[in-house]
Parts: structure tokens; C-alpha cells; sequence
């Protein structure tokens, strides 16, 4: 049974009520010895309790979608093909306008609000194959907009976290909508692709050669497949990125390192440092996990990056690291540092997004 499908839920939902009905029908009519009746009494509340927590969590991952398959739940899920050394550069040594076309088959996505559909993209450069959602705004389809090109966002989940992460725990879709409708902030196409590839292994969106090559996935891959398929442009002046925790890190990362492929970027609770993420892959390397901190990447760059990054969040939940990277960044690098309450949570995210995304409306360029 799918771990978020009804069939499920239905049964985990038939259990609980079996647990708490059968002590009440059963509890003096337990017959043995004393040490009989009372293990007998004991596991039916153990019963109790573990279906009560079943209930819980599949309710909650139903609405979040925080682990869509028993491979991310139990850390057995692996999407990626192949590892091989890309180079600074992500991209092997090819041309990504040599590439042929990337044309992909699109099926809708019921159980989310708006026009998003979900296809399989097989990675040609980066050896990853997952699962890609597309939002298109409700213009994209108006006769009036029948010749223009759109500019793009990446949704980037926290850990754990899937691509409908940002469509039915955040409810991007639902929440954008209406201000694209009025002209309060750009109609943007959302991307979210795949980010667990390694189980329960954190990527940090790094390649990381004979391991994953998360960054080419989502800066190279996912990226040509978009531009491939829909009505959107190539100049990194149209395309940004958001995330939210081990996301927002990802989103800062793959911006300061692809000012050729991203604008602008939001980073909502990240931090600078990827070991922060206790499941993180560069943690496990002191070497990796220097080289990728935010801190260090951003002096180390030969040339200040032409992005422009927003940082929000609270005390001890990326307010100093935000701080700490505006005051090492130098023009053209924008940074701009916002505090907020509320804590690590998906409302105090939810609360941000109308704000966050009319930032980016005035960063990421229509084409």
C-alpha cells in the first residue's frame, strides 16, 4: 500500500479503533494464571499506543508529505544511476545547448491545489532519476499570453521532504494563486523536483563524485527539462530559487554557485554551515563540509556572484548566518537579512511566502 494513499490511512484508521474498542470489551474476561492476564492487559495498550502513533504520523506525513515512499521512510530509496566527476562546473565537459531537447510526458497531480503535473526525468548529465512537479500560473494558458515566455522559481524542501512538500505542507500553490491572479506579485512556474535521492541521506545539493551529483540534478537536469517543455527562458535573470531549512541552505548554495543559471534566491531558516543537518552527507567529510560552507564559498569565489539572496529567519534559526554572510558579501552579491518569529516551523513559513515571493517578483525578471 502507498505510504500516503487512502487504502492505508483507512486501515491504520480501522486498527486504532479495534485497539481502543477490544480492552473495553475484553479487559475482565481475560482468563490464566496472573502473569498471563496482566502480559495479555499490557499488550493491548502497547497495541493502543503504537497504532495511536501509526495514526498520527500517517495523518500528518499525508498532509506534509514529508516521506512519499517506504524507501524514504525506511532509508532504502536510491535515485541515483550514476556519480561521476562533473567538474566545477556540474556539467562533465558538455554543452548544455549541445544537449538534445529533453521531452517528457506529464501527468496531473490530483490531491494539490492549481495546475501542477508530475513527471519521471531521467538525468541524462547528472545520473539521477526522480520525480518533478510543475505549477503553471493561471495566465500561462490565457490566449493573452499565448507568446510570452515566464520566468521560473525551484521549490527546494527541507529534510525530510518531497517535491509536493511546498504544494501540500506550505500550500504554495493555493497561497500564490490569487496574487498572481491580481498582479501582486509575478505569474512564476514552480518547479519542485526531487530532493531525497540517497534515502535519508541529506545531499547539501552537492556533487560529490562517486556519490550523487545532487546539484546538477536540480541546476542542470531539471533545469534544461523545464526550459524543454514550457514557456520559459534560459537567461538566469528569469529563474530563482526558495527554500526552507536544509533547503533554504541548498537554495543560497546553488545561487552563489550558478550566477550563470540563477538570479536571486530565497533561503527561509538555513544555515552556512551543511553539517548543521545532522543527516548531511558533507558532514560525514571535514574537508567537504569547509569547502561547502556558505561562509567560505562565498570568500572564496574569484568573482562576486551577480545574485541577489534573501535570508529570513529568527534567533539561532538563520538570522546570524544571514548576518554573518551579508557582512562577507561584496557588490554585485546583494543580501538582504530579514528577522522573524515563529520559529522552525511550516506556519511561520506559510506566514512568509506572499512576502517572500513579492521580493522575488522584483528580483527574478520576466523574460
Amino acid at each position: 500500500m502507498s505510504l500516503t494513499g487512502t487504502p492505508l490511512f483507512a486501515t491504520v484508521i480501522a486498527l486504532t479503533a479495534t485497539a481502543v474498542i477490544l480492552p473495553l470489551a475484553v479487559w475482565s474476561k481475560v482468563r490464566g494464571p496472573a502473569v498471563v492476564r496482566i502480559l495479555t492487559r499490557a499488550l493491548m495498550m502497547v497495541f493502543a499506543q503504537v497504532t495511536a502513533i501509526a495514526l498520527v504520523f500517517i495523518g500528518v506525513n499525508r498532509e506534509q508529505n514529508f516521506y512519499t515512499t517506504w524507501g524514504d521512510l525506511l532509508g532504502t530509496s536510491d535515485y541515483v544511476q550514476a556519480a561521476n566527476d562533473l567538474g566545477p562546473d556540474g556539467l562533465g565537459g558538455k554543452k548544455i545547448e549541445a544537449e538534445p531537447k529533453v521531452k517528457q510526458e506529464f501527468r496531473p497531480v490530483e490531491d494539490v491545489h492549481g495546475k501542477v503535473q508530475a513527471t519521471e526525468l531521467d538525468g541524462k548529465i547528472s545520473g539521477v532519476k526522480g520525480d518533478v512537479l510543475v505549477y503553471l500560473p493561471p495566465q500561462y494558458d490565457d490566449p493573452a499570453y499565448k507568446d510570452k515566455k515566464f520566468p521560473v522559481v525551484e521549490l527546494i524542501p527541507g529534510m525530510p521532504g518531497s517535491g509536493k512538500s511546498w504544494f501540500k505542507g506550505l500550500k504554495v500553490a493555493e497561497q500564490l494563486e490569487p496574487l498572481m491572479k491580481s498582479g501582486k506579485i509575478q505569474p512564476f512556474v514552480l518547479v519542485s523536483a526531487r530532493t531525497m535521492l540517497l534515502g535519508d541521506t541529506e545531499t547539501g545539493c552537492a556533487n560529490i563524485p562517486g556519490k550523487v551529483n545532487a546539484d546538477s540534478w536540480l541546476s542542470v537536469d531539471v533545469r534544461k527539462m523545464v526550459i524543454d517543455n514550457f514557456r520559459v527562458s534560459d537567461d538566469p535573470r528569469s529563474w530563482g530559487l526558495a527554500g526552507y531549512s536544509a533547503g533554504a541552505y541548498c537554495s543560497a548554495k546553488l545561487a552563489l554557485s550558478h550566477p550563470d543559471r540563477y538570479g536571486a534566491a530565497v533561503s527561509m531558516s538555513g544555515y552556512n554551515d551543511p553539517g548543521m543537518e545532522p543527516s548531511s552527507l558533507l558532514r560525514q567529510d571535514p574537508q567537504l563540509r569547509e569547502s561547502h560552507n556558505l561562509h567560505t564559498m562565498l570568500k572564496a569565489l574569484p568573482t562576486p556572484p551577480a545574485v541577489s539572496l534573501l535570508i529570513t529567519g529568527g534567533e539561532g534559526d538563520g538570522y546570524q548566518a544571514g548576518i554573518a554572510l551579508q557582512q562577507s558579501a561584496q557588490a554585485p552579491t546583494k543580501i538582504e537579512v530579514q528577522k522573524t518569529t515563529g520559529g522552525h516551523t511550516i506556519d511561520a513559513w506559510v506566514r512568509q511566502l506572499p512576502q517572500v515571493f513579492g521580493w522575488l517578483s522584483t528580483q527574478v525578471k520576466a523574460p
